[in-house]
């Protein structure tokens, strides 16, 4: 190994790592607060829940700080190094701008290699934990489900009917003013609505079922005739509310290892053909996000050369439109219905990338 190599692999090393957490601090830190201020404020959480949260959900964050990191390492090592004319000297050496940047691709290698094995293996894993911690705590404590004057719409029902919850307060480990609002999805169901004083809740964890228990209970029901049915009540119970179990949702691909979607895709009657789509594209996606450092290599090293009269701030500025770039041409595969053309909107911008880089090492070469 040359000492240009260990040179500069050196500093894009280093520089990664510092971009990454400068990268994760601005983008993910404040997302992240936003998250587990209602689970541990709004719905009393332990700590040690919290940690658990914060844990599961910081390897999110990989997915994209990694290439971007690597992105404006390379832009801010490679724009210093030509302005300190440290890349002429290299090369009357006699070191081609190709052979400088052995490290950079080398790196890129190696962090792609990283990435693939963080999205397929613990980026899910991360998804889904962090999705079943918040179903835990409400397990454990259903009345953190339900905040005064907001309503809750975290459940599910059978067909596609939408189920709303609306408390007014809370007292004495009750909840006051319970409103329950069931609303179909066609205008051929019933419409159901529920009222009493107070209600106090439990969750079946076996069903995974909200169990709540009326007091001075009203019910009405409006029947797609026209027709108004209506019930009170001193005591009722218990009303069953279907909850949102993450481990019942086998559907959610993000939540899920590539080995999981495939046999959900081969097994499932009940899959449409978007849903398959959908699915299989999640598997794309993995993999061509993991490419993205390898690619984001051949464009930085002479982006970072045209650079070299401009501030350092350039780099970084540089470095923020292609990633926003690259990754919003990404989420533009979710809009295709066939397999060819989010899989080709998928590894779209890492062709670009490649193909532009090449055509500007080309006129690099000759500078």
């Amino acid at each position: 190994m040359r000492i240009s190599d260990r040179y500069i692999g050196k500093q894009v090393l280093f520089g990664t790592l510092y971009a990454v957490l400068v990268l994760g601090l601005v983008l993910v830190l404040g997302n992240l607060f936003k998250q587990i201020q209602p689970l541990l404020v709004d719905q009393k959480a332990p700590l040690e829940m919290v940690l658990r949260f914060v844990i599961s959900v910081l390897p999110l964050s990989l997915m994209y700080t990694v290439p971007w990191g690597f992105l404006s390492a390379v832009l801010l090592v490679f724009g210093r190094l030509s302005a300190g004319h440290e890349i002429t000297g290299f090369r009357v050496a006699g070191l081609s701008l190709v052979r400088l940047s052995v490290p950079v691709f080398a790196i890129g290698a190696l962090l792609s290699l990283v990435s693939l094995w963080l999205n397929i293996n613990v980026v899910p894993r991360s998804k889904a934990s962090s999705v079943q911690l918040l179903y835990e705590q409400a397990s454990r404590d259903p009345d953190s489900l339900l905040k005064p004057g907001v309503v809750q719409g975290n459940f599910r029902s059978s067909g596609s009917d939408i189920q709303k919850v609306l408390i007014e307060g809370k007292s004495g480990g009750w909840v006051e003013g319970f409103h329950f609002y069931q609303l179909p999805a066609s205008d051929k169901d019933d419409r159901t609505y529920v009222h009493a004083s107070r209600a106090s809740l439990a969750v079946d964890e076996a069903n995974s079922q909200l169990r709540v228990k009326l007091e001075d209970a009203y019910f009405e029901t409006h029947k797609p005739d026209g027709r108004i049915e209506m019930a009170i009540a001193g005591r009722a119970e218990p009303l069953l509310i279907d909850l949102k179990n993450p481990k019942l949702r086998k559907t959610r691909a993000s939540t899920m290892t590539n080995a999981e979607i495939r046999t959900e895709v081969a097994t499932n009657p009940e899959l449409t053909p978007a849903k398959k789509v959908q699915l299989r594209a999640e598997i794309t996606k993995r993999y061509s996000f993991s490419m993205a450092c390898l690619a984001f290599a051949f464009i930085a090293v002479p982006l970072g050369l045209g650079s070299r009269r401009r501030d350092t701030s350039g780099g970084l500025i540089i470095s923020l439109l292609i990633g926003t770039g690259y990754f919003l041409v990404s989420m533009l595969a979710a809009q295709f219905k066939s397999d060819t053309g989010a899989a080709a909107m998928l590894w779209a911008p890492n062709a670009a990338c490649v193909l532009l880089g090449l055509v500007l090492f080309r006129r690099a070469r000759f500078k």
